[in-house]
């Protein structure tokens, strides 16, 4: 096959006309020299006085090809007749025969799915190209098909001819192998990052008696998008329970280890039982400490069974969304401060109802934060999935976090936690109850105190030595109030499913504190005691500035 009237019809270049006339009047765009005008750069005498150099236009398009490291391969009909193999082709795939269509004569072709690809190429008359796929060999190619025409034998070059499709393959193994390496370095570190993240947040989840939670964490799915999300559960005692959610601004194994800092830090300093403010006041010092580049975000809630209401306070994260049994959802969005590492500023708490029968919802801005839509419309969409939202906490927490569009590919963190307080009734509801008695002071508060402890203990039915045992606190802790502490004072007996807790409340906020009682003393060994026959024991400042002191006795398994 004469391969030269393949090249006469080859789609021409942008300027190649141009440049043709430029050469055929050479002598006058020599002359022109002095003018500033360019000459063309086709055909060049050279100063020694040998042969010009010829113009590319003027080379044979087969000793092109034949000479250029890339493998090209040429095909022409319907059925892609194989015309023309360069060296470079079949030094990779062989000898191949010459007029036989390509699905036989280039199986390479075919295995990789390139037939179709030919056709659409005849078809549109367009350049068309399948970038870096894999041989059987281990080779991976970049195969360019452009669309080419052969006149038929004795027709002038400028006639119409059959068309052909000339392939164009280059080998980007290495390119490939680099580009698989950089994928597999970046999943290694996304894989350490979500390792690290998911081992720094709770493994099980603190269940307390008058709350169900749930949480759920979902780590971006693009290459290292794991970022600093976390959550926390940590029961504070006397039936109270702290709740968190944060968001560490960045992204990778940084984000996760500030986090980790942050979550411990809030652990140890909830063990302080102080007021939520308090709590975003200290962390916002030390994440300063940890990072000054560093902000994250933060809610810190407390629940009291006793009081019905979660008491919050917020540092730049989004608001706490509250359904009651009614199914209306409260938005508890003040007060809110600015993200934890900035400094200068007075955190301040709020408080939210929840009363039995209530669910909240505290999140991340992955689950309601998109690029193409308002952040108020993602609070919206999830304040109207909650309130159709009904199950256990896990059914609601997947629930919300399906009807956000969350998948595996999603680009941002997501971490929700959900609380449900629940509404008992019937046998249940007899397993927990509280009991309380307002004391003036005065001799006769400590004999009033240890008769109410008790005759409530004994409608209680507790067994004989958990019913001393409680009697026995209560009349301490209310003597230790009589002494340290200012009126008003109360008692508190509070029963759960699994505890006893005696709570005494006073007008001073001075802590009392376990200290070891020498035996002239006449004083000093009540708070011994507590600690000595109780689980746990612990105090607290109040809001209204004085104190409680408390504490629990586990209940027998298997009581009713």
């Amino acid at each position: 096959m004469n391969f030269t009237r393949w090249s006469a019809r080859l789609p021409p270049i942008p300027g190649t006309q141009r440049r043709a006339a430029a050469r055929s009047d050479l002598a006058t765009a020599a002359d022109r020299r002095g003018d500033g005008s360019v000459p063309a750069a086709r055909v060049e005498q050279l100063a020694d006085g040998r042969a010009p150099v010829p113009a590319v236009d003027a080379l044979p398009a087969r000793e092109v090809l034949d000479r250029v490291p890339a493998l090209v391969a040429l095909v022409h009909g319907g059925d892609h007749r194989l015309a023309y193999l360069n060296d470079a082709y079949t030094a990779a795939f062989g000898a191949r025969p010459l007029g036989e269509p390509a699905r036989d004569a280039l199986p390479e072709l075919r295995e990789l799915g390139l037939l179709p690809l030919l056709d659409q190429v005849l078809r549109s008359g367009r350049p068309r190209t399948l970038k870096s796929r894999k041989t059987p060999d281990g080779r991976s190619y970049t195969f360019t098909c452009t669309p080419v025409t052969e006149p038929e034998r004795g027709e002038p070059a400028a006639g119409q001819g059959r068309a052909g499709v000339l392939v164009f393959v280059t080998d980007v193994t290495d390119h490939a192998e680099a580009a698989d390496r950089l994928r597999a370095s970046e999943r290694r570190q996304r894989e350490t990052a979500v390792t690290l993240q998911r081992s720094l947040l709770p493994q099980v989840l603190e269940q307390p008696d008058d709350l169900r939670i749930a949480a759920t964490y979902q780590p971006g799915g693009t290459e290292a998008a794991v970022g600093g999300d976390w959550y926390d559960v940590i029961t504070l005692g006397g039936g109270r329970t702290a709740l968190v959610i944060g968001d560490v601004m960045g992204r990778g194994v940084r984000a996760a280890a500030v986090m980790g800092q942050l979550r411990t830090a809030v652990r140890a300093y909830a063990r302080m039982d102080l007021p939520p403010h308090e709590i975003l006041q200290l962390l916002d010092g030390l994440a300063a400490e940890i990072d000054a580049n560093q902000i994250a975000t933060c809610v810190y809630a407390v629940h009291d069974p006793n009081e019905g209401r979660l008491v919050y306070s917020s540092a730049g994260h989004l608001p706490i969304l509250v359904r009651d049994e009614t199914g209306t959802v409260v938005r508890a969005d003040e007060p809110t401060g600015p993200p934890l590492g900035t400094g200068g500023w007075m955190h301040a708490s709020g408080s939210v109802p929840l009363t039995p029968g209530s669910t909240a919802v505290l999140y991340t801005d992955g689950l309601v934060e998109r690029r193409d839509q308002d952040l108020d419309e993602g609070i919206a969409a999830l304040e109207r999935a909650l309130a159709g939202a009904t199950g256990t906490p896990q059914v609601v927490c997947d629930r919300l976090v399906r009807s956000a569009g969350v998948q595996a590919d999603h680009d941002d963190d997501v971490a929700v936690l959900v609380l449900q307080h629940p509404a008992r009734t019937g046998p249940e509801g007899e397993l927990f109850r509280n009991a309380a008695l307002e004391l003036l002071g005065g001799v006769e508060a400590a004999p009033r105190a240890r008769a109410f402890a008790s005759g409530v203990l004994t409608s209680w039915r507790f067994p004989p030595e958990l019913h001393d045992a409680g009697v026995l606190a209560a009349s301490e802790l209310v003597a230790n109030s009589l002494q340290h502490g200012t009126p008003p004072m109360r008692l508190r007996l509070r029963r759960t499913d699994r505890r006893l807790i005696v709570e005494v409340t006073d007008g001073d906020d001075h802590l009392p504190r376990r200290r070891r009682a020498e035996p002239a003393d006449e004083s000093g060994r009540g708070i011994a005691i507590v600690a000595t026959i109780a689980a746990h024991w612990g105090a607290r400042r109040t809001p209204d500035g004085g104190k409680a002191v408390w504490c629990e006795f586990t209940l027998p398994a298997g009581r009713p």
